[in-house]
């Protein structure tokens, strides 16, 4: 059993307990490990968004604000995927190990499950998105998207605490295989959206051909069932292609209207933040950016590259938050319900390095994952580390 605690995990512990975002015990609504599932958390675990409202969300300001509340946990190799437990506890993958670790958010302890079998990391490849089943408090299982020695797929597995740390996950039961990999470019995100389908970004595994073939599973962002079959309604009979034209999809998150949004690594140009609608053509490789090309869709907003190089996204408090890698900052895209409520903005520039992964921690608060440790960041004493952050 490997287990650490890092120091100021104690204030993590009051913070949640004064935002109503802890739990502990036994009892009704207990997940595993015993602790008692946060209000409005027992139906919606990580990788599934709630249902939407029935009204449109109100507008946020225009100006915002970030407080780093804490650092949960340190010394984190290749953090990629993060997914909360019910009670709170956070999954979190790593890249390059190919492991999956049960971060306490008491203690910030970590606990090893096991590591996926199947995994061979190289370059961007390797153990990615990690998502829950939305029966998760019955069935236990835990999806992973991940890089084999020959394709990226999505599988399921049990996850059993009782068990010995390092020995708590179940052999992965592939659900999707055949998604194009590549040294780079191979997406990773996956997450179950309010229709209890699963959704996962994929990228075109540097052959930029694919994301205009409709036949290929790479650049295109898929929605199935949680068995891995087209999902019903889908645009393309008999597919899981869910819409198409994408260079390297890295997030997905749903706002308070239900609408899907996809975060997106540009080439040379331009980076982007995308509203998704089934069927639609978002340009990769004719189209980078806004280009108002006739049959491409243009994304909300766009970046220089040196300025975001997304990857995860969530929406917290009326905003789309974007964690940015080469950037290495937070953004901020306010939405007022129809698109956007104002321009974007920049936070913890610098601070922290390269941002990986960003996931709603309740009311108005956010866990967001560094990467310094993927070989292409500059890690400092402590990387990779989870945050805490209070936002506005």
């Amino acid at each position: 059993m490997r287990r650490t605690a890092v120091p100021t995990a104690a204030a993590v512990v009051a913070f949640l307990v004064l935002t109503g975002c802890s739990g502990s015990g036994g009892g009704p609504g207990a997940g595993p490990g015993g602790r008692v599932t946060p209000p409005g958390s027992a139906s919606s675990p990580a990788g599934a968004a709630s249902a939407p409202p029935a009204a449109s969300p109100s507008v946020p300001p225009a100006k915002g604000s970030v407080q780093v509340v804490s650092t949960l946990t340190e010394n984190l190799k290749s953090p990629w995927g993060l997914a909360a437990l019910p009670g709170g506890d956070l999954l979190v993958s790593s890249r390059d190990e190919g492991t999956i670790t049960r971060i306490d958010v008491h203690t910030g302890a970590k606990t090893e499950l096991g590591t996926v079998s199947g995994v061979s990391p190289a370059g961007e490849g390797g153990l990615l998105g990690i998502a829950l089943s939305p029966t998760f408090t019955t069935d236990h299982l835990i999806y992973a998207y991940f890089t084999t020695q020959s394709d990226n797929r999505i599988a399921r597995m049990t996850y059993d605490p009782a068990k010995p740390a390092g020995q708590q996950l179940g052999a992965p039961d592939t659900i999707l295989r055949g998604i194009p990999k590549g040294f780079i470019h191979n997406g990773g995100r996956i997450a179950f959206g309010p229709d209890k389908m699963l959704y996962a970004g994929t990228g075109e595994s540097g052959d930029s051909a694919k994301s205009q073939d409709k036949a290929s599973l790479g650049g295109k962002i898929l929605r199935m069932t949680p068995d891995g079959a087209p999902a019903p309604g889908n645009p393309f009979k008999g597919s899981v292609v869910y819409d198409l034209g994408h260079r390297n999809v890295q997030g997905l998150a749903w706002d308070g209207a239900g609408r899907l949004w996809a975060s997106e690594f540009g080439q040379d140009t331009w980076d982007e933040l995308n509203l998704i609608q089934p069927g639609r053509n978002y340009g990769w490789p004719t189209v980078e950016g806004k280009g108002h090309k006739a049959g491409f869709t243009d994304p909300l907003e766009q970046w220089r590259t040196d300025e975001a190089s997304p990857s995860g996204i969530a929406y917290v408090d009326g905003s789309i938050w974007m964690a940015a890698l080469r950037g290495e900052r937070l953004w901020r895209i306010p939405l007022d319900g129809r698109e956007s409520a104002g321009a974007p903005q920049s936070f913890l520039k610098g601070k922290y390095g390269r941002l990986r992964t960003v996931l709603s921690a309740g009311g108005d608060t956010l866990w967001l994952v560094t990467s310094n440790t993927d070989t292409r960041g500059k890690p400092k004493r402590g990387d990779d580390r989870i945050l805490l952050l209070r936002v506005r």
